[in-house]
Formats: C-alpha cells, sequence, structure tokens
C-alpha cells in the first residue's frame, strides 16, 4: 500500500519529496538524502503529536487527519495513519497569489 501511495504522489508536478515516519518518528520509506530525512522526519514527527494534541483538546473523541502547512516557496502535506505517518513536500504552483 505504501509502495503504490509513493510512486503514485513521486509522479505528481511538483513533489519535491516525501517521506514516512513510524509511530516513533523514524524515517522507514523516503525520497531524500538520509541525512534530511532524519532532520525532516523529527520536526514532522513533533509537528503530528502538538496538532493531534490540539484536536483532541478541542473534542477528545476526535483525531487528526491531515496537516498542511504552507509557505511562500513550499508546502507540507502530512496524513498520519494508525502505523505510519506519511509526509509529502511539495512546491505549489504559485502563479495564481
Amino acid at each position: 500500500e505504501i509502495e503504490e501511495t509513493v510512486k503514485k504522489l513521486t509522479s505528481v508536478k511538483g513533489v519535491k519529496g516525501l517521506f514516512v515516519i513510524n509511530m516513533d518518528g523514524i524515517p522507514i520509506r523516503y525520497t531524500f538524502e538520509a541525512d534530511l530525512v532524519t532532520h525532516y522526519a523529527a520536526i514532522a514527527h513533533q509537528l503530528v503529536m502538538q496538532a493531534r494534541s490540539i484536536v483532541r483538546e478541542l473534542d477528545n473523541t476526535d483525531d487528526l487527519v491531515t496537516l498542511r502547512l504552507r509557505s511562500k516557496n513550499h508546502e507540507l502535506i502530512i496524513a498520519p495513519e494508525k502505523e505510519y505517518t506519511m509526509c509529502v513536500i511539495h512546491v505549489p504552483d504559485v502563479s495564481y497569489d
């Protein structure tokens, strides 16, 4: 399932790369250099934990589905699942901004 999704996402225009981390924040699949993905994974894991905490604080029956951050140059889309979290770094089309 993960491999099929990785293939689909890496073919999308603007996708700079992606990585998949386990529930401990350890990269298990990635398209970046190992040093870079280790750094990204640690940050993404912290973001997911904080965002999940906020969502549950608002409603303890709810859970985080997707976390999306956008800067002027990049977009980070994080999708936590039960056993892993997929993170995609995308360069958005800024022609409409």
